[in-house]
């Protein structure tokens, strides 16, 4: 069953790029005394994620660290190299661009789902979700080729109480 509110985050390495390479990064270390804003997408560079998901929450960074999140998390079950080219290419600098390249965190939380048949194989679910000190409060799932319940405006509205 997938993630749901009330639900903790499981204890996860996913991967961010340093200028030493790819570093893993635990979720314990991520998500501990903080708010967080995650989203995650079926892949880097992909056109939904490219022309909308991404550039949402850079568009909206300002007013979400404004309504108390203390980091966004974008998620993807890309490696770090591409998540990190992917990130600067979309001037995403005040978000922690996230690799989870074997789909651990993904199938930890069941959320991943087999796109194997389009050439893209196992890859994330679109969705985005508050975390308070490793606990979700709200997660927004989107039906598969829609994009409506993870944007950074459903994240924004959940925040304001709404």
């Amino acid at each position: 069953m997938p993630l749901k509110a009330g639900d903790e985050i499981p204890e996860v390495a996913l991967y961010e790029m340093t200028e030493s390479g790819p570093a893993s990064v635990q979720t314990s270390e991520l998500f501990s005394a903080k708010k967080i804003a995650v989203f995650a997408l079926p892949g880097a560079f992909t056109p939904t994620c490219s022309k909308a998901h991404l550039p949402g929450f850079v568009t909206k960074s300002d007013e979400l660290f404004r309504l108390g999140i203390d980091d966004i998390l974008c998620i993807s079950v890309n490696d770090a190299w591409v998540m990190s080219a992917w990130g600067q290419q979309q001037n995403a600098d005040r978000i922690r661009m996230l690799a989870d390249g074997s789909a651990d965190f993904t199938d930890a939380i069941d959320m991943s789902v087999d796109l194997t048949a389009k050439g893209m194989g196992v890859r994330s679910h679109r969705y985005a979700m508050i975390v308070d000190d490793g606990t979700v409060s709200w997660i927004g799932i989107d039906a598969p080729g829609q994009f409506e319940q993870s944007s950074a405006e459903s994240l924004e509205k959940a925040l304001k109480g709404g």
